[in-house]
């Protein structure tokens, strides 16, 4: 008797999207599926203990590589969803002057720019990264701090800043739904402390391989969603799922957003 296929993603709507994709494929082999999320951390340690046997998705080599070394052996890469990768970003009305991370230390950044950058969650590769960037460009010496909280105190606090016009540079990434809302640029990263882009790819724990099949598992590696579609798919799980979703086109309502 065989039992529900258990896939986990990391607790983040835009995995949560990606993950959907891959449970229709697996659905369509005739599999029920367990589903569970996690921060990125848990997630990772989860799949090492069998506890789940697929996950959607590990961001590699540079966002979640050090969670994945501590598994490599016991999980196979079936396919790469997208392409991510993180940035720092100002919105577009801060002017095109402030076009580097080291331009924060020059007018008129440095006269006007808030000092807090407020990221997500540890575990994140863009929390993990940021803290770094902070002392690399010597950022501490004119005030600038980075702050871990949730992906809605980075969000939210991103939001306000805009609808006020105020400067702020926020810790992000892509594919996320907010850029189909605001325009954001991102701040060139010379120092590539940032890292370059990864590889959404999906793991499968290799005990589990047998259970799947081999035909689900040729499947899944066709499967392909790129950046943009996850972007869309990501701004409908918010809209579907969240009793607190905020309604980014009051924001910068010229944006279209896909219904």
């Amino acid at each position: 008797m065989t039992r529900p296929l258990r896939v986990g993603h990391i607790k983040l709507s835009f995995h949560d999207a990606a993950s959907e994709q891959v449970e229709l494929v697996l659905r369509s082999h005739g599999h029920e599926i367990e589903r569970s999320a996690a921060p990125h951390k848990d997630m990772f340690a989860r799949l090492g203990r069998g506890e789940i046997d697929v996950l959607v998705v590990a961001w590699l080599p540079w966002s979640h590589g050090v969670f994945h070394q501590e598994i490599a052996e016991k999980v196979r890469p079936i396919t790469v969803l997208y392409e991510p990768y993180a940035i720092w970003a100002v919105p577009d009305y801060v002017p095109v002057e402030v076009a580097s991370i080291e331009d924060l230390l020059r007018t008129p950044a440095v006269d006007r720019m808030d000092r807090l950058i407020q990221g997500m969650a540890p575990g994140a590769g863009i929390s993990e990264m940021s803290p770094k960037a902070v002392k690399a460009y010597g950022l501490d010496t004119a005030g600038y701090h980075f702050r871990n909280g949730t992906e809605d105190d980075c969000i939210g606090r991103l939001v306000e800043a805009v609808a006020e016009q105020r400067w702020i540079v926020t810790p992000f990434w892509r594919p996320q739904a907010l850029h189909l809302r605001l325009n954001l640029r991102h701040l060139i990263d010379p120092k590539s402390v940032l890292g370059g882009t990864d590889n959404a790819t999906v793991l499968v724990l290799k005990d589990s391989e047998e259970l799947i099949g081999h035909e689900a598992l040729a499947d899944l590696s066709e499967l392909y969603l790129g950046n943009s579609l996850t972007e869309i798919l990501d701004e409908k799980i918010r809209r579907r799922r969240s009793t607190e979703y905020t309604d980014y086109s009051a924001v910068h309502p010229s944006r279209h957003v896909p219904s």
